[in-house]
């Protein structure tokens, strides 16, 4: 069987790091599999780069620009939508026509347009689309938070500066309802959170939705010598560590405004507790912390697994997520998590067993958490956390659940 990946990027962004580690995945279970991006970041053979950078660049400007214009020459949100107007031909690449499988995963900012992707379900090959925001199943946002209308066909989208019955939201929305005829499509999501708003949206009509969480190697992310890591990257090994890691951490979607005010709660917790946190843009954010902080600005991922080792918990205060690969990994190494009740985290952490599931938006109880579980708790939440990556994504158990998606799909 032959599978050809397609994502934006190979490893920058969760959506790219998630489908670069299924690619891996299934070539361990040996699966004949390849991955098409515009942006090649790894030095991984299987990953094609496709595209050049001037067309790339178009792409890429052509679609913010026109939204840039259409929303009143305002830049709020203009990363929060998309219109996938434009893209790159992949239809005629020797690659395309070899594959038995075509798994779509994130393809915003000029990966795929919709007219190729029209072509792709022409095709007639077997077509699976890994979801990793509400993007496929919406009008034009990754998000629509409150929004609901994305289950009657958008319009009048609360993202836009002049909202009106056929915006941008609906022209797209009735754009993707013509494009999704022409074929069958897999809809995978990789929580079922998502898999549960997906089916609310009449684009997933007639075809079929299931959900499948992202894959992990859990070897090289695994528990290690704490004191051991702390001593290397200059830690204190009589403090209690928590990490906060994000690719931009001072992302307001993140919630880091909910951690500042935790960290404020906590403040008679000063000589006992540090906080440590991994992104770009971390420095803007640390002297708003009410308690010790440690920035440790951009960290590449290979060395993610020692922060993730040295600290004792792990916090993901996100206001909107589908499966954090970063609760995953601090999972996967043995370190408990909390965060709120939304998205794909409770499906994720068990509360009170391998970590805190905290009231959405709510730093106190966000607080109260991270003294239960630094203090209170009697639960061996590392381990616990440990057992479930192992039991539910590891790359063998998630790769094998693909295989079942390809083998029934149909073209």
């Amino acid at each position: 069987m032959n599978v050809l990946i397609i994502n934006t990027s190979d490893i920058n962004g969760g959506a790219a790091i998630a489908a670069h580690r299924l690619l891996n995945a299934l070539k361990y279970s040996g699966v004949n599999a390849k991955m098409m991006v515009r942006e090649k970041l790894s030095n991984d053979n299987d990953v094609l780069d496709i595209g050049n950078n001037l067309i790339n660049m178009f792409n890429f400007y052509h679609e913010r620009g026109e939204i840039f214009l259409y929303n009143g020459l305002s830049r709020e949100n203009l990363f929060d939508v998309s219109t996938a107007k434009k893209g790159i031909s992949i239809t005629d690449t020797e690659e395309f026509k070899k594959a038995d499988v075509i798994h779509i995963h994130w393809i915003n900012q000029g990966m795929l347009s919709l007219n190729e992707i029209k072509k792709i379900l022409s095709s007639r090959k077997k077509v699976v689309w890994t979801m990793h925001d509400m993007w496929p199943f919406t009008g034009i946002c990754h998000y629509a938070g409150a929004c609901d209308f994305y289950t009657n066909g958008c319009g009048n989208c609360p993202l836009l500066r002049y909202p009106s019955k056929k915006d941008l939201s609906r022209i797209i929305y009735r754009k993707k309802t013509a494009v999704y005829s022409r074929g069958e499509i897999n809809f995978v999501a990789c929580s079922s959170w998502l898999k549960e708003m997906a089916l609310k949206s009449p684009l997933t009509l007639g075809h079929h939705v299931t959900s499948i969480p992202n894959p992990i190697d859990t070897e090289i992310y695994r528990p290690l010598n704490k004191n051991e890591i702390r001593e290397k990257i200059n830690l204190p090994i009589d403090k209690k560590i928590i990490l906060f890691a994000a690719v931009k951490a001072s992302d307001k979607r993140k919630g880091m405004d909910y951690l500042i005010e935790a960290s404020r709660l906590l403040k008679d917790y000063s000589k006992e507790i540090i906080f440590l946190i991994a992104g770009n843009r971390s420095d803007e954010i640390e002297p708003m912390f009410a308690m010790p902080v440690k920035s440790m600005g951009y960290v590449s991922p290979k060395d993610m697994p020692l922060l993730y080792n040295a600290a004792d918990l792990f916090v993901s205060p996100s206001l909107q997520d589908n499966l954090p690969n970063t609760i995953m990994e601090s999972m996967s190494c043995g370190t408990p998590c909390i965060g709120f009740n939304t998205g794909g985290i409770p499906q994720m952490i068990d509360h009170q067993i391998n970590g805190y599931v905290s009231e959405y938006r709510n730093s106190e109880d966000l607080a109260n958490g991270i003294l239960w579980s630094l203090f209170d708790t009697n639960t061996n939440l590392g381990k616990n956390a440990r057992k479930k990556v192992i039991e539910n994504y590891s790359n063998e158990i998630i790769a094998k659940q693909y295989l079942e998606i390809y083998k029934n799909a149909r073209g």
